[in-house]
């Protein structure tokens, strides 16, 4: 792994050069490309979020991290996305336990030779959920989980669920469809290339030391209930590559606004900073739709194709307190324009 400035000069690299001249492409595609993450490898971003001694920078440099999200979702969001789950699964390896997990996984984690993706969902409230039952060879899991994106394109999936004692535990898991596995691909509006599925869980044996951690629900439930402010950074990456295209304005100013407060956000202020950023994405993809004009009607364009990413956006910042938020302003730009 090279040092930050680096990583940020071959981010630019990626998302002007390959990333950007594709991105029509993915959209109408089923996949990301394999140049696409192969890129990603050889350029040394699978291992970013790993401890300092295998090269990364940790994800503790908060300031690089969220760069290096707007700049590539700048260039295509999709691949970005994908990429972006991988690194939940080193934080995840890297901090574990187990025995001969982290010495197992991580070096290969952290050089892209193992794809990580997560499966999280199924420990919030609604749907049904995901179950682990302890055995003596290990755990079975039951269960279904939605937004698991990158299937079929990734080795390994970060699975979370509720215990027999009403722990949340996560788990290590080969995304291999199998008898007791399954993943139904959704067709989503934006990002289709992303292979974004539901996974279903059905008497599903996991061993023992693929137990990445575990911890009280009500621990897990209050550090996930304000979201990441780093996957703000995706919403800014929309944003970034709208202001680049209608040119100098004001909305410049409220990007490097929005970037300021997401950097800055405590669990306390994340909800409003990714409601801020996902809110301005939205309002710089329907500028540029209006500041093209009808060629934005075109499918394939920029500006069709970043309005429907910026919708697809607020769908992903619907954790409760990111909604209210978003809903605040939403409400408020509705009635200023009818006011």
């Amino acid at each position: 792994m090279s040092d930050a400035a680096t990583m940020r000069s071959r981010a630019e690299q990626l998302a002007e050069e390959m990333f950007l001249p594709a991105a029509a492409e993915v959209d109408r595609a089923g996949r990301v490309p394999q140049s696409h993450l192969d890129m990603l490898k050889r350029f040394g971003f699978y291992g970013v979020a790993a401890p300092a001694e295998l090269g990364g920078l940790g994800m503790e440099d908060m300031a690089t991290a969220g760069y290096l999200l707007e700049v590539l979702a700048s260039g295509c969001l999709t691949t970005t996305l994908v990429w972006m789950q991988h690194h939940g699964v080193v934080l995840g390896t890297a901090a574990s336990r187990t025995p001969g997990l982290r010495d197992t996984w991580l070096r290969r984690l952290a050089a892209g030779e193992v794809r990580g993706g997560v499966a999280l969902a199924g420990l919030r409230p609604g749907g049904e959920g995901m179950r682990a039952r302890r055995l003596d060879s290990g755990y079975v899991l039951d269960g279904e989980v939605p937004w698991v994106s990158g299937w079929d394109m990734i080795d390994v999936v970060q699975v979370g669920a509720r215990d027999e004692s009403g722990a949340a535990c996560f788990f290590l898991v080969d995304a291999k469809p199998s008898a007791t596995l399954t993943g139904t691909v959704q067709d989503l509006a934006a990002l289709r290339a992303s292979r974004t599925a539901v996974l279903r869980f059905r008497e599903h044996l996991v061993p023992a030391d693929r137990l990445m951690h575990a911890l009280p629900m009500d621990s897990w439930t209050r550090a996930e209930a304000p979201g990441s402010a780093l996957n703000g950074f995706l919403a800014l990456g929309v944003a970034r590559r709208c202001c680049a295209l209608l040119g100098p304005s004001s909305l410049d100013a409220e990007l490097d606004s929005a970037r300021a407060a997401l950097l800055g956000a405590d669990p306390e202020k994340t909800p409003a900073a990714r409601a801020t950023a996902s809110e301005l994405a939205l309002r710089a993809a329907s500028a540029l739709i209006v500041h093209q004009g009808s060629k934005s009607g075109l499918r394939g364009d920029h500006p069709e194709r970043l309005l429907r990413e910026a919708g697809m956006l607020l769908v992903y910042g619907t954790r409760p307190l990111i909604r209210d938020e978003l809903l605040s302003r939403l409400s408020f730009a509705a009635g200023a324009a009818t006011a």
